[in-house]
């Protein structure tokens, strides 16, 4: 089963969360535990490029995956949002780490993928303890792709159906729809028409592709295999990060990301930095200890 990164939850979640803080003080945020496996200890995090990337698009995607287990960046930093992860039951930290890479730039499947051959692709890597992350380049479309989802985790079974390995996918959006998946970089397709923010890495594609792939890497921690941390129907549930859909720093509502930093000589936004001198800008997660979402900045 996959669990996609849905576009109407986000536009739900935000209509929701502006009328409940406009009449009432909202709930506690509750994602009940299924008593599941998480991913803890080192975690190898293999990456199939489908498409055409630039050196420099790959750079960005693995200094960030790299980021979340450095503890070399000043703060605010990516390992220090990561770190929430280790509030979640059981204890202890997943650290990720980059592993193999696939470029994949014939197009071998198509420039038209379904849910299929997104499996297909994550089961190139003969290894059951990893996470497998397929990324498709701008000009590729994906079953869903927009209409309902900007990425999404799922898992595989191996040959013998005894065990269950981790995939992610995400799209770039740039040329199809930046408004619903690379948002707060882009203008939004509905709601509040606030101007978007500059992209840190000088990427709108890419950097909306980090905030998803952050998204669906910390659910796939968290709830690998449908039985983790979640709320609601398991079918489409709201994970880590996908329950605090559009905050991104303190005071934010519908079509306002929050107050987030800003570097000054680009005016590029942004709430984490990474390796490399890399900044990035990433989501609310929730975080157990405050059954709240739990901001950078």
């Amino acid at each position: 089963m996959a669990f996609n990164y849905h576009i109407a939850t986000l536009l739900v979640l935000l209509l929701v969360n502006f009328t409940a803080g406009a009449l009432v003080q909202q709930q506690p945020l509750v994602l009940k535990y299924h008593n599941g496996q998480l991913l803890k200890g080192r975690i190898t995090v293999n990456l199939l490029w489908y498409g055409t990337f630039t050196p420099i698009q790959r750079s960005i995607i693995v200094d960030f995956i790299n980021s979340l287990s450095s503890g070399g960046p000043p703060q605010p930093s990516a390992a220090s949002w990561w770190k929430t992860t280790e509030n979640y039951k059981g204890g202890g930290s997943s650290a990720l780490l980059v592993g193999k890479q696939i470029l994949h730039p014939a197009y071998s499947l198509g420039k038209y993928l379904k849910s299929t051959h997104l499996l297909s692709l994550a089961s190139s890597f003969n290894d059951v303890s990893a996470i497998n992350v397929i990324l498709t380049a701008k000009d590729v479309s994906v079953d869903g792709f927009c209409s309902s989802r900007c990425g999404t985790h799922g898992s595989t079974r191996s040959v013998n159906g005894k065990a269950r390995t981790a995939y992610v996918w995400v799209g770039n959006s740039e040329t199809q729809c930046p408004g619903q998946c690379a948002w707060p970089f882009h203008q939004p397709i509905y709601g509040p028409q606030t101007p978007p923010l500059v992209a840190p890495n000088g990427d709108v594609g890419v950097d909306g592709m980090i905030i998803n792939l952050a998204t669906l890497l910390a659910g796939t921690v968290t709830n690998p295999f449908n039985n983790g941390y979640f709320q609601g129907p398991a079918t489409a549930p709201l994970e880590a990060v996908s329950a605090c859909t559009g905050v991104f720093g303190s005071g934010a509502y519908p079509g306002y990301p929050g107050r987030v930093l800003v570097e000054k000589t680009t005016g590029a936004s942004y709430n984490a930095n990474g390796v490399n001198g890399r900044k990035f800008l990433l989501p609310a997660m929730w975080d157990p200890v405050t059954s709240a979402c739990k901001t950078l900045v």
